[in-house]
């Protein structure tokens, strides 16, 4: 069964907001990498409510979501992702306590996790997976879309 993924793409004071990955066992091709918030829905959570409970427990904030930004199938993960533009409305960035934190070991191989707020001329020069929407990102911002 196809899984869906959601995830915010989320300014704050001029700058993106991104988990940054770090030390990723499970990917030893990859092992550090920069991801938008966000993960996959609950049973019977709702693509907006997905989206923002993952970005609570991942930065610890509360957010509004403004627009469906991008969709696309990841076939390699057998997944749909959707990517919502998101504004910030409250909470401290940084002070999530999802289960990436929690120090449970079945999240050892996945690394470590390390919200940052990176500024937006440095996105070309990060590896922001997936490429594709680190591209589209880039061009939206550049056209004043974003």
């Amino acid at each position: 069964m196809e899984r869906t993924r959601v995830a915010g793409i989320i300014f704050i004071d001029g700058k993106i907001a991104l988990m940054h990955r770090k030390d990723v066992l499970k990917r030893p091709e990859m092992p550090e990498y920069y991801t938008l918030p966000g993960g996959g829905l609950e049973e019977g959570e709702t693509l907006e409510e997905g989206t923002k409970r993952e970005i609570k427990e991942e930065f610890g904030i509360d957010v509004e979501l403004v627009k469906k930004l991008y969709e696309i199938k990841s076939e390699k993960f057998n997944q749909k992702e959707i990517f919502y533009l998101c504004k910030y409305v409250s909470g401290t960035f940084g002070t999530g306590e999802g289960p990436e934190f929690s120090g449970d070991p079945k999240y050892i191989e996945s690394g470590k996790y390390l919200p940052e707020l990176i500024d937006i001329e440095n996105i070309e020069k990060i590896n922001l997976m997936p490429p594709e929407i680190k591209n589209r990102i880039i061009e939206d911002i550049q056209n004043g879309n974003i």
